[in-house]
């Protein structure tokens, strides 16, 4: 009877003990198969680790020349023939040391790296450029509600910049432009809500500074009146962004695709959508994309006079088109990186004689299923036209002394990105790449 007592009250403390070290390292453990077998045959060593640490194992009264030591998984936890245990990931794993007929057992939990986190010094939001609208006659302070808005202004057209500057600024400050039917956001996240660019960049030392264009999220003061359409649209766009193919209901990506696809991330890409209040075409024939660079350079500007330093200008899609212009209004481009421009500007054009006079160095960045799309979507050759206007400017360009370049990133060893690199799977490869 003692003997069963004695054998219940150490199985009750070896469950109290892993119920404590679940409660000491703070997250729910999932303790495998080969710790609860431990925890039966074996004396029982918990052991506390983080990625990347490392501890040196000892048996007292044993020499290491006698101890073979073992990992039941080597790519959470290595040990050497010395005892010394390794972190590699996040997990759990079991070492055993077998001496003399005995094993002693260590059940190793590997917690992630604690982040060193992102310090900013300063951040805020501002209103930029843009115009005042005014209309004839004299305003009423008694007759407020009056219909025609006669002696009254509306500010309009203007810019919204969000920004940040870390605390440990070492590189020049970003400015990015959205593309069509987007905003800052997209900078911000991603679709299943890891780290975007902005939290990204500012962590290798730049500040950001995140648009809202004219017309567009939390600049939709506007001079002219456009049509919010309630068209059922989101897989016109899905194609267009070579995220793969809708059928049956459901997004069937392209192969060894990195966009994040399960059901709520898709969800949530789409809810990303934001509508221009000054448009009036639902596949932007209408956009100003002058109205747009002059707030882009006005921001630039802006920028420059807080900081004293030149920006680099990161465009999208249908903002690469302003990011051209702008260079027309502004003299503190440091440089412009082009993700996936609709084009690039003829080199008979304004823009081109610009961009050359001011030896702004430029660069393209497009990514997978273009070469290799499915033919028979409108889109593969769209991006094929697309891509090739900015090969033909590169060349261009580069003939006239200039610094261009066109990043094909599959021609890179980096594949499966679609439009939005900069949300996708691996979007810190493709920042580190720009970095780099």
């Amino acid at each position: 009877m003692k003997q069963k007592k004695s054998k219940l009250m150490y199985m009750w403390s070896k469950i109290v003990l892993v119920c404590v070290l679940l409660l000491f390292v703070g997250q729910a453990i999932s303790v495998p198969a080969s710790i609860s077998a431990a925890v039966k045959n074996n004396d029982l060593i918990w052991l506390n680790l983080t990625v990347g640490q490392s501890k040196l194992l000892k048996i007292s009264g044993v020499t290491n020349k006698k101890i073979k030591w073992s990992s039941s998984k080597k790519s959470i936890v290595e040990v050497n023939k010395n005892g010394k245990v390794s972190a590699k990931k996040e997990g759990n794993a079991v070492i055993t040391a077998s001496f003399t007929g005995k094993k002693l057992t260590w059940a190793v939990v590997v917690n992630r790296k604690a982040s060193t986190g992102l310090k900013i010094a300063e951040q805020g939001i501002f209103s930029v450029g843009g115009t005042i609208k005014a209309s004839e006659g004299v305003f009423n302070p008694e007759d407020q509600w009056e219909e025609t808005g006669k002696g009254q202004t509306s500010h309009v057209d203007h810019a919204n910049v969000l920004y940040q500057r870390p605390e440990n600024e070492t590189g020049l400050p970003m400015v990015f432009l959205h593309g069509y039917g987007q905003s800052r956001m997209g900078w911000m996240t991603t679709p299943d809500g890891r780290e975007g660019w902005s939290n990204i960049f500012l962590k290798k030392g730049h500040s950001v500074y995140l648009i809202d264009e004219p017309r567009r999220g939390e600049a939709g003061m506007t001079s002219v009146s456009g049509e919010i359409s309630t068209k059922t649209l989101d897989q016109r766009w899905y194609t267009q962004f070579r995220i793969g193919r809708w059928e049956n209901g459901k997004s069937v990506v392209n192969k060894n695709s990195q966009f994040p696809n399960d059901d709520k991330s898709v969800d949530q890409f789409f809810r990303q959508m934001t509508p221009d209040t000054g448009m009036k075409s639902d596949m932007g024939a209408d956009y100003d994309n002058e109205i747009v660079a002059k707030a882009l350079a006005a921001t630039i500007d802006e920028v420059y006079k807080r900081t004293g330093k030149n920006s680099i200008v990161v465009t999208h899609s249908q903002g690469g088109g302003p990011g051209w212009t702008a260079a027309g209004y502004t003299d503190h481009i440091a440089s412009i990186i082009a993700i996936e421009p609709g084009g690039a500007p003829g080199a008979d054009s304004a823009d081109f004689k610009t961009v050359t006079d001011k030896k702004i160095p430029i660069t393209f960045y497009f990514g997978d299923y273009i070469d290799n799309g499915n033919p028979k979507i409108q889109a593969t050759q769209m991006w094929q036209m697309m891509r090739k206007a900015c090969y033909d400017f590169a060349d261009a360009y580069t003939a006239k002394g200039g610094n261009c370049k066109v990043v094909d990133l599959p021609k890179e060893g980096i594949t499966g990105n679609d439009h939005f690199m900069f949300q996708d799977l691996n979007n810190d490869v493709i920042a580190d790449h720009i970095e780099n």
